[in-house]
C-alpha cells in the first residue's frame, strides 16, 4: 500500500472486495433460505444464488491468502501466530456449537419426562430413549466409522511428520489416505440415516441424535474438502518443513471432528442408546 519501507514485521493487507462480496453473499443466502422456508417463489433459487456467491467469495479471497503466504512472502512467523490464534479461537467456538447439541441430548435425556411429552409422536413413560425407538447399535456401523476415523487421525499425522522431514512422497499418500477415509466415513453414515427407524421430526430424541450427528458429518465434509485443497497445493509444490501453516490449520480441524465424533459415540450411541 505504501513504497517506503516497512518498520514492523506486521502484514497490512491490500484493499480487496472480499469482506463486502461476503458479507452481501450472505445476506442473499440468508432471505433466499427465509423465502425457502415460507414457501416464497423463487426462494430455492435465491438460496442457491446465495450458496453460489457464498463459494466464489471463498475461492476469490483464500486464492488471494494462499498468494499472500506462497508467493508473496507476507506470512513470516510474527503473522503466522496471529493465523494460529484466529484457527485456534475458530476451533474454540466450534466445539461451543457442539456444546449447544451435546446440552440437548443430555438435558433430554436425563430429564426424559418433561421432554417426551412435548413430543410430536406420543411416547410412554420417563425412559430415554423413549419406548418405540429403536435406536442404532453402537457396536455396529457406529464402531466402524470410529476405526475410520481414528485412522483417518493417524494417516494426516503421517503426512505432517512426512512434510516435516521433506518426504513429499509421504506428504501426498498421507493426504491421500485421509481423504478418502473421511469419504468413506461419509458414505457410512449416509447409509446408515437411510436405514434409520426413526425420522427427524419422530421427538426429542430424533431431533437431538440428527441435529448432532448431521452436524458433525457435515464438518468431515466441510475437513474433507479442506483436505483436497491442501493436497492440490501438495502436488503444486506448496508447503515447505519450516513454513506450513496451511496444511496445520486442516490438520487441526480433522484432529478437532476425530475428538467430537468419539464424543459422540460414547454419550449419543452408547451411553444414550
Amino acid at each position: 500500500m505504501s513504497k517506503t519501507k516497512q518498520s514492523h514485521p506486521y502484514h497490512l493487507v491490500d484493499p480487496s472486495p472480499w469482506p463486502v462480496a461476503g458479507a452481501f453473499s450472505g445476506l442473499v443466502i440468508a432471505v433466499g433460505a427465509i423465502m425457502f422456508m415460507h414457501d416464497i417463489k423463487f426462494g430455492s433459487w435465491v438460496f442457491g444464488m446465495g450458496g453460489f456467491l457464498v463459494i466464489a467469495t471463498m475461492f476469490g479471497w483464500w486464492r488471494d491468502v494462499v498468494r499472500e503466504a506462497e508467493h508473496e512472502g507476507h506470512h513470516n512467523p510474527i503473522v503466522v501466530i496471529g493465523l494460529r490464534y484466529g484457527m485456534a479461537l475458530f476451533i474454540a467456538s466450534e466445539v461451543m456449537f457442539f456444546v449447544a447439541w451435546f446440552w440437548a441430548f443430555f438435558d433430554a435425556s436425563i430429564f426424559a419426562d418433561e421432554a417426551i411429552q412435548y413430543s410430536r409422536v406420543t411416547f410412554t413413560g420417563g425412559e430415554w430413549p423413549p419406548k418405540g425407538v429403536e435406536v442404532f447399535d453402537p457396536f455396529h456401523l457406529p464402531l466402524l466409522n470410529t476405526v475410520i476415523l481414528l485412522t483417518s487421525g493417524t494417516t494426516v499425522t503421517w503426512a505432517h511428520h512426512a512434510l516435516i522431514e521433506g518426504n513429499r512422497k509421504g506428504l501426498i499418500r498421507g493426504l491421500v489416505a485421509t481423504i478418502l477415509l473421511g469419504i468413506l466415513f461419509t458414505f457410512v453414515q449416509a447409509y446408515e440415516y437411510s436405514h434409520a427407524k426413526f425420522a427427524f421430526g419422530d421427538g426429542i430424541y430424533s431431533s437431538t441424535f440428527f441435529m448432532a450427528t448431521g452436524f458433525h458429518g457435515f464438518h468431515v465434509l466441510v475437513g474433507t474438502i479442506f483436505l483436497i485443497v491442501i493436497l492440490f497445493r501438495s502436488l503444486a509444490g506448496h508447503f515447505k518443513p519450516e513454513h506450513h501453516f496451511g496444511f496445520e490449520a486442516a490438520a487441526w480441524y480433522w484432529h478437532f471432528v476425530d475428538v467430537v465424533w468419539l464424543f459422540l459415540f460414547f454419550s449419543i450411541y452408547w451411553w444414550g442408546g
